[in-house]
Order: structure tokens, then sequence, then C-alpha cells
């Protein structure tokens, strides 16, 4: 199974921002997608998710449109997204923030879900009576996560991760976005760090003013001269 975009086009107001994109995320696989600030790609993610609605194109899941279906119901279908920022409730605790990605499962099914991430995050379960806006930037994007995580998606959009994060902490992040894959979850990662990102990901995207500009297996663009250039001053 896979989620499939094809030839989405989006904006806001006036301003396109996509053109055209095709690009497919297989269950189980990290896949990259690069570019620079304004390019377009939290866009992107903002309108596989249902945040906004596409101009034109389709974005499929298992073969069907969700075009016409909200993001409550996407995130229902195994959509999945854990947004720029981070966008936690900073009053409220770990466990209560994790316990809204669960909002639409059956208790039994939730007490799951918190056992899969404080496995994953074993930080997360012993801060779980912690407010969330006093945890650390790894531990606050590690609660997005596993926010995310509780409606234990089959693909997942995760947007700019480590930012603001140190180095260590930004792999040990990635690391764990690595993790879920495993689980046969597939993942598409929109992160800064392009080095960092290509030797996680299978394949990668690069997009360039809303469209992509270049696609392939991760180390066929880590030599690429254009990526080590624009991307790796090289």
């Amino acid at each position: 199974m896979r989620l499939e975009v094809k030839g989405l086009e989006a904006g806001y107001g006036k301003a396109q921002v996509l053109f055209g994109l095709d690009l497919e995320v297989k269950e189980g696989e990290l896949v990259a997608l690069l570019g620079a600030n304004g390019a377009g790609k939290t866009t992107l993610l903002r309108a596989i998710s249902g945040l906004i609605p596409p101009w034109r194109g389709k974005v499929l899941w298992k073969g069907e449109d969700l075009r016409r279906f909200s993001p409550a119901r996407r995130a229902r279908l195994g959509l999945g997204h854990v947004p720029e920022g981070r966008q936690l409730f900073p009053l409220m605790t770990v466990e209560e923030n994790l316990r809204l990605g669960a909002a639409f499962l059956a208790p039994e099914r939730e007490r799951e879900g918190f056992e899969r991430v404080y496995t994953l995050f074993p930080r997360l379960a012993e801060r779980r009576r912690q407010l969330a806006g006093t945890l650390s930037g790894g531990e606050q994007q590690m609660l997005a996560i596993g926010r995310a995580l509780m409606g234990f998606p089959r693909i997942l959009l995760v947007d700019e991760p480590s930012l603001g994060l140190a180095p260590r902490l930004a792999e040990e992040v990635l690391a764990s976005i690595k993790q879920v894959t495993e689980e046969g979850v597939g993942v598409l990662l929109v992160e800064q760090n392009v080095a960092l990102s290509l030797e996680v990901a299978a394949r990668a995207y690069v997009m360039e003013h809303g469209r992509i500009v270049l696609q392939g297996p991760s180390s066929t663009l880590l030599e690429d001269s254009r990526i080590r250039e624009a991307y790796l001053s090289l």
C-alpha cells in the first residue's frame, strides 16, 4: 500500500505554491523531501493531510482519492502529521497531549498506543505527568511524534523534526523516525539537515519553487553535484 500524489497544485489565496507535483511513499519506506525555505515543502504536507484544499491533482491512499475527506477522516484512514513547530498544548501533561492523538480510538487501542510510544521514547514515560511546556526541545519533538503515532498511522508526514535541536538530539530524533519505518510505517520527512536526511532515507525528492526537480535513491543524490553544492557546501 502507498500514498500517491499526482499532479498536485495548491496555494494560498491567488498565490500558487505547488505546481504539478508527483510523488509516492510506500508503507515501511522513509522518503526525504528536500528544498530551500519557501520551496513549498510544508504546503505540500498540508495539502496531503487536508489542512489546505488542493487546486488540482489527486492525493491517493490505497488507491482512494482523499480530496473529499477532512483531516480527521484522513487520520482515521491512517495518515498522521507531525507539524512544523510541534504545536503541542504546553499547559497539558505529556500523557494528555498523547491522549489527543488517540481521540478516535477504543480504550484498549489507546493503551496499546501508550505502550508503543513509551517504548520508542522512554523519556516520555518518565515525564508523563510533566507539563509539555516544561520539556526540553528534544523531548517536545518526541512528544509531537508520539502524539501522531498514537493514532497508529500507516503513513506519517513529519515536518522539520530537528528544527532548533542540537546535533546529537537531531540524530536521536531522526533515528527514532527511522525505527518507526521498521514497524511498517511509511514516512515522508521534511528536514533541514540534508546530509542526515539522506543518511536515514531510502529515497528523496528535491523541490524548488513548488516543483520536483530531482528524485532518486538517497545514495545517488548524495553524489549529485547539484545537491552537494546547494545543500552540503561541497
